[in-house]
């Protein structure tokens, strides 16, 4: 939260100190107790990776603050937002939900994109591990008839490593086995044309956290 003192300034000094007491008397957000906490992230966890319309084109992660739940990440359609903010709201205890999920812009340029690095990471013959669906590969190559394209009929079943792409940029959440699985998918997603940056945010056993 913003500090508010440095504003009261511009007015009185005297503002400004009532304004600090204020702030340093106010009370601690109130918090879950550590069952609570531990129950509503095992619920929220649950809730959302069993939302309908939760894919591969989609990233959300979530925290805590006080007995607040805050929703932040990408959905490549509208309704996940609101989908995801009212599953995690419904769980008793949680108080609010701060959503920061961002909807990504429609674009059939992006939609290309998406098809195009699906098929790129997956048909891949060691990242191929990574999709649930495999044998049915040809579900992700590309808008073709569908209304919509493939932001709208997404490939179903679990996806290990999720694509997310805004105006061209391409960036790659999820876990997997090593470095090296990292590195392919880094490769396979440079290559598709078109993408104009690939931001690499793979998880892997042993991997190191990169300076600011």
């Amino acid at each position: 939260m913003k500090r508010l003192t440095g504003f009261a300034l511009v007015f009185f000094a005297f503002n400004s100190i009532a304004l600090s007491m204020a702030a340093q008397e106010a009370p601690p957000p109130a918090s879950f107790t550590q069952e609570d906490g531990m129950r509503i992230v095992k619920e929220v966890r649950k809730r959302l990776l069993t939302l309908s319309n939760y894919g591969v084109f989609d990233w959300i992660t979530f925290g805590i603050h006080g007995n607040n739940i805050i929703l932040n990440g990408y959905a490549s359609r509208p309704v996940l937002k609101s989908d995801a903010e009212r599953a995690v709201k419904s769980i008793p205890g949680v108080a609010g939900v701060d959503n920061n999920i961002e909807v990504l812009p429609p674009s059939p340029m992006d939609d290309r994109i998406r098809a195009a690095v699906y098929n790129r990471l997956y048909t891949n013959p060691v990242l191929s591990k990574y999709n649930a669906n495999q044998g049915s590969i040809g579900r992700a190559m590309g808008p073709g008839p569908n209304i919509g394209g493939i932001t709208q009929n997404p490939p179903m079943g679990f996806n290990a490593i999720h694509i997310i792409v805004k105006n061209g940029n391409v960036m790659l959440f999820g876990v997997v086995n090593s470095q090296m699985d990292a590195d392919i998918a880094n490769i396979q997603a440079n290559s598709v044309s078109g993408v104009f940056s690939v931001d690499n945010f793979l998880e892997f056993p042993g991997k190191t956290s990169k300076p600011e």
